[in-house]
């Protein structure tokens, strides 16, 4: 399969406009697995059906592997890669892509930190290049953790201190994960950390992380896998390991007893509320089953919740449900924005009653059929993208050490019945095991209020 020349996106786009279904082992996507001798994973999975080429570099650094006293380190680093290199000057990396007609980014979660460019075939040299020197030879100096430092604390103030429920985002996970720092604590980081830090910290957190033996490269599109691998020898190659240290897991307790908390958010017109589950992690069957169901009852218009919250009894504004997706302990999470001046309490009496519906009479085979329509339809367009399919091959290979575990990932949805779904509702959400989060607009009367 990898030798022959493939047609990844034409082929499933043909499938899936004649409506046939579509099994995840039924995708020609060819996936090569290499490791370079310092300890660099390399993922291979060429598609010829457009002339570009994506590079994703996911490095096993998140919020989750952070001290006390000095979160956001992770995050920091998003922006500090950005900063020039050896070989690349401050501000370069972006006109070396942007230049080709590319584009770039950079993200970072509680699992992991990944860095991505898609380019023009022709240049998919110029992506390993860049991303091999600020592996190598990052600028980790003084004025650039300086300028970096003050760049993120205003992304704090203007992404969550400025804006409406945001920071109940970051208050619901303390509440959830209690005692559980890995995910008690925000990527985003705490001000009095950032403040706090300094250079000498940060250069030890990069020393520590960023390294060949601590990241997946992924390349997916338009390029010759014995080509392209030449390039990444030529480029990573001479990049020595730095033994980094594998996560231990502190332990959850997990949860017994409900919690509940109110917060006042000054930038808040309307009342939200969260509800959080501790459920099953991901790519178990029961988190499966979880997700099919947080499809069937609050997923578009049609949904369950949407049908009876948001169009009959207009007691909520807008609702939705999925699954945190983390490494770790895992979540089952409702959020909903209220209408008018009904009260979270309203919106939980009916999502109550309708777990409980669910789990003593099931869903119906129609309910079930749409859910898995979906997930066909997610899974199969979500990949036409050369730079989904890279980052999707490079968490997997992160996250469970095998990228080729993407190609059956949706017969796994697809295998869940209703039964299973009655099931898990039963088993993880109808139990005390809960947090409950309301987010309250200031008293009217009160200063600066909406």
């Amino acid at each position: 399969m990898l030798r022959r020349r493939t047609f990844l996106g034409a082929a499933v786009l043909a499938l899936a406009a004649m409506g046939a279904r579509v099994e995840a082992d039924e995708l020609p996507i060819p996936v090569q697995s290499e490791r370079l001798d310092n300890g660099l994973r390399v993922i291979l999975s060429p598609d010829h059906s457009a002339p570009t080429v994506a590079v994703a570099v996911y490095y096993d650094v998140g919020s989750r592997v952070e001290e006390r006293g000095r979160s956001g380190f992770a995050h920091l680093f998003e922006h500090m890669m950005f900063e020039g290199s050896a070989n690349v000057p401050k501000g370069e990396h972006f006109r070396h892509i942007s230049t080709r007609g590319g584009s770039l980014n950079g993200t970072t979660n509680p699992d992991r930190t990944n860095y991505f460019e898609t380019l023009p075939a022709n240049a998919l040299e110029v992506g390993l290049f860049l991303e091999a020197d600020r592996m190598r030879s990052l600028a980790v100096t003084a004025e650039n953790f300086e300028n970096q430092r003050q760049t993120v604390m205003e992304e704090r103030r203007q992404s969550y201190e400025n804006r409406p429920y945001m920071l109940s985002f970051l208050r619901r996970d303390e509440l959830a994960f209690q005692g559980y720092f890995p995910y008690e604590h925000s990527t985003i980081g705490d001000m009095a950390d950032l403040r706090a830090a300094s250079l000498a910290d940060v250069r030890a957190f990069h020393d520590r992380y960023y390294a060949p033996d601590n990241a997946v490269l992924s390349i997916a599109g338009d390029f010759d896998p014995a080509q392209a691998m030449e390039m990444v020898r030529r480029h990573f190659a001479m990049i020595p390991a730095r033994n980094a240290p594998r996560w231990v897991d502190p332990g959850f307790s997990g949860q017994s007893e409900p919690r509940a908390e109110t917060m006042t958010d000054t930038h808040a017109r309307s009342a939200a509320f969260h509800v959080l589950w501790h459920v099953p992690a991901r790519r178990t069957p029961d988190h499966y089953a979880l997700e099919i169901l947080a499809t069937v009852l609050a997923d578009g218009e049609s949904s369950r919740l949407h049908q009876t919250l948001v169009k009959e009894r207009e007691i909520l504004a807008d609702i939705s449900l999925e699954t945190d997706d983390r490494r770790g302990p895992e979540l089952f999470i409702a959020f909903g924005v209220m209408a008018g001046n009904h009260t979270g309490a309203e919106a939980r009496t009916v999502i109550d009653e309708t777990l409980r519906s669910v789990a003593q009479q099931g869903i119906t085979a129609r309910e079930l059929d749409k859910a898995r329509n979906r997930f066909r339809h997610r899974f199969v367009f979500g990949l036409q993208s050369n730079l989904a399919r890279a980052r999707y091959l490079a968490e997997f290979e992160m996250y469970d050490g095998n990228a080729a575990l993407l190609r059956t990932e949706l017969d796994r949805y697809l295998a869940v019945t209703a039964a299973d779904v009655q099931r898990v509702t039963r088993e993880h959400l109808l139990t005390p095991n809960r947090t409950v989060l309301d987010v309250v607009p200031p008293p009217a009367n009160a200063e600066g209020a909406h």
